[in-house]
């Protein structure tokens, strides 16, 4: 006899992993930079330009946690994890976080927080302004990577502020590429080529989504009858 428990049930997503040993494992992933950092100062393990150093390794991770930021969307979009996007507020975040490690070493460490100083570097290495107006839009996304702040801003509004993430990307590429030497220059080159692959996926999909309904010239609306026909 065919029972109840025989019969084909629908099949059952996968549950997703726990968000919050994740994002613990994440957040001290994402310190080990800095504790390499740390034990550089700790060891005077600086090499011979203490400066150079410290920026190239804080705006190296900058970038690094910039494109895994960008990465998000399409892996979601790929594997169907969707908890995925519960951890790109962190990786976002730490972004800002080393590209502020990186704007203080350059003002600070190599400059020793001197405007004059400042001044005459940005004119003789343009690359910096660059650099700058990168750190600037940052500051934007970074003070509103919170549920208050979609909420003040609204969705919409909220959505088309992270935009900017895009043009920081570009500008990130750009500062790189300015600053490093030709026989260096296969990192950057590197790099810019993978921001270009995110940024070429994210027009493709939204060349997608921005495609009509197609409208087919022989359908016609449904009719309602105030009575039941004859």
């Amino acid at each position: 006899m065919y029972s109840r428990k025989n019969q084909p049930t629908m099949i059952q997503q996968k549950a997703p992993p726990p968000i919050g040993q994740l994002k613990v494992a994440l957040f001290f992933v994402a310190l080990l930079p800095l504790t390499r950092l740390l034990w550089a100062a700790y060891t005077n393990d600086f090499g011979p330009e203490p400066a150079e150093f410290v920026e190239r390794w804080t705006g190296t991770w900058t970038f690094n946690f910039l494109l895994l930021t960008l990465c998000i969307s399409p892996l979601r979009a790929w594997t169907q994890w969707h908890w995925l996007l519960r951890l790109r507020r962190m990786l976002g975040l730490f972004t800002f976080f080393y590209a502020t490690l990186h704007f203080f070493a350059f003002i600070g460490f190599d400059h020793g927080f001197s405007v004059d100083a400042i001044a005459r570097d940005i004119f003789k290495q343009p690359f910096v302004i660059v650099g700058f107006a990168a750190f600037a839009l940052m500051i934007p996304l970074a003070a509103t990577s919170n549920p208050w702040a979609v909420r003040k801003l609204g969705g919409h509004k909220w959505q088309e502020l992270h935009r900017n993430i895009y043009l920081i990307g570009i500008l990130a590429a750009i500062h790189y590429l300015w600053l490093s030497k030709v026989s260096a220059l296969p990192w950057p080159l590197t790099y810019s080529l993978a921001l270009g692959l995110l940024l070429a996926w994210r027009i493709r999909e939204r060349r997608r989504k921005a495609i009509p309904v197609p409208q087919f010239p022989e359908a016609k609306p449904l009719k309602f009858f105030k009575r039941k026909p004859d």
